[in-house]
């Protein structure tokens, strides 16, 4: 393939442009920020799952105590009906006395202890609020973190965006400026060689591959016509001469 040296010339200008448009992709997807949202993310998920939890746990505390209270109420007014009867003197009967008695003591011990666990629960329902409060703050504060670091991430995002699309319009305008038959070939090798496809020849090394090329090489180099596109045949990437090659 032949092309012009100054044609030849202009392809290291659309490669450096697809190295830049390459650095800024990579930049794009490895910024700190993907990291650091991630991390956070997760952790404000699990967070969330403890405090629905706590929620739930509070929730369920808040109906064992007004069950518990009910049950409280209930035994306290039997209570006072069975000691309004005994007061009342309507009882007479020393055996129908007695159980009244019987029962009013039962019942004392029983509002005991249902007042007790009364207190348990409060205490249960207490801390489960105690939790939800102090989960609620820190789901509110990791998520003040996510949301700034998606800002921090969005800017730098659109920034690299804006970048790109100029370096893309300027690689656009110089390769229209290369003929379609070498920008085919090097649009070909650059896919196939790490996104590098054209590499200039300096001081007898190839900036493709870094290697030196040896005296037959050099001397193959010499021998060609300028117009001829060159193939380095180490990395067999397009090979441009320039003032540098050192020929």
């Amino acid at each position: 393939m032949n092309a012009a040296p100054a044609d030849q010339i202009r392809l290291l200008d659309v490669q450096a442009l697809d190295v830049r448009l390459s650095q800024l992709a990579h930049k794009r997807k490895s910024l700190p920020e993907h990291t650091e949202i991630d991390s956070l993310t997760a952790d404000l998920a699990q967070l969330r799952d403890l405090l629905v939890a706590s929620q739930t746990e509070e929730s369920d505390t808040a109906r064992e105590q007004t069950k518990a209270e009910q049950d409280v109420d209930l035994v306290r007014q039997r209570a006072v009906r069975d000691q309004q009867r005994l007061d009342s003197g309507a009882v007479t009967s020393p055996k129908d006395l007695e159980s009244l008695q019987r029962e009013i003591t039962s019942l004392a011990k029983r509002q005991g202890d249902l007042e007790d666990v009364v207190l348990e629960v409060m205490e249960r329902r207490e801390s489960a609020q105690e939790r939800v409060t102090e989960l609620t703050a820190r789901v509110s504060a990791v998520q003040a973190k996510v949301d700034d670091a998606t800002a921090r991430r969005d800017a730098a995002t659109n920034e690299l965006d804006e970048e790109a699309a100029t370096v893309t319009k300027e690689r656009e305008l110089v390769a229209g400026s290369v003929p379609a038959d070498l920008l085919k070939l090097y649009d070909k090798l650059r896919a196939q060689s790490g996104g590098v496809g054209a590499a200039r020849l300096y001081q007898r090394r190839c900036e493709g591959c870094r290697l030196e090329l040896n005296i037959t090489e050099v001397n193959d180099v010499k021998a060609a016509s300028p117009d001829t596109v060159l193939r380095c045949e180490n990395c067999h990437r397009i090979l441009v001469r320039t003032a540098e090659s050192g020929l």
